[in-house]
């Protein structure tokens, strides 16, 4: 006899205010180094205050002017991008193997349920095979960046939603000198963070092939 399963559960956390950058990195390696075979796979949803990334590769020349803006190198894929307030930060911390995705499959996935998103307020957006991430007219709306230990994700994507975009011009936006960049509230008035956060629950849960299941409770820090 043959049992009939359903999609795999995701487990969504809405983070609330505003989420230090180090804290949250330091979460997300802890849940990866706990987590078994059983383990449910989550999706954590939050905005960070201002602060400047580099990834695994980052090169200190594509930071032009920083500032007072933190930089924090982190352990991603990719070069350098900017998180602040008003941009919604997607982190998927997924069972590779168990949902026998590879890299660049989840990339694809993760691109798709943005492109999805937009397309259901009428904008038109595709990805690029050179430079990951989602784009609108050839400007950024989107950027991805993974970490695959054990055979699971970390990381995410970083989607503009109505945010102050100056600082991307104190960098090379993932290492692109001149790349512009647009946002959510430059194509679609009095667009609000909580329909697209819920607009994006639905696209991720689509394109992953998994159930969304919101969820209360803070994430733990640490790897103990």
């Amino acid at each position: 006899m043959t049992i009939a399963h359903g999609p795999a559960r995701l487990v969504v956390r809405r983070l609330p205010g505003l989420q230090a950058y180090e804290p949250i990195l330091d979460a997300m390696r802890g849940f990866t180094d706990r987590r078994g075979p059983d383990t449910t796979d989550e999706l954590w949803l939050l905005e960070h205050p201002p602060v400047f990334t580099l990834g695994q590769a980052g090169r200190e020349e594509h930071l032009l002017d920083p500032g007072p803006i933190p930089v924090i190198k982190a352990d991603r894929g990719g070069q350098v991008t900017y998180h602040g307030p008003g941009q919604l930060v997607a982190y998927v911390l997924l069972d590779m193997r168990r949902a026998g995705l590879g890299i660049r499959r989840l990339v694809e996935k993760l691109e798709q349920a943005v492109i999805d998103l937009l397309d259901t307020r009428g904008i038109a957006a595709e990805r690029r095979t050179d430079a990951p991430g989602v784009y609108v007219a050839g400007a950024k709306i989107a950027s991805l960046g993974l970490r695959i230990r054990n055979g699971c994700s970390y990381h995410g994507l970083a989607l503009n939603v109505a945010m102050d975009l100056e600082p991307f011009g104190r960098i090379n936006p993932c290492g692109y000198p001149g790349l512009p960049l647009t946002q959510l509230s430059d194509l679609v008035d009095g667009i609000e963070m909580a329909e697209v956060e819920a607009a994006l629950i639905r696209s991720l849960g689509t394109s992953l092939g998994m159930t969304a299941t919101p969820v209360t409770g803070k994430v733990h820090a640490g790897r103990s």
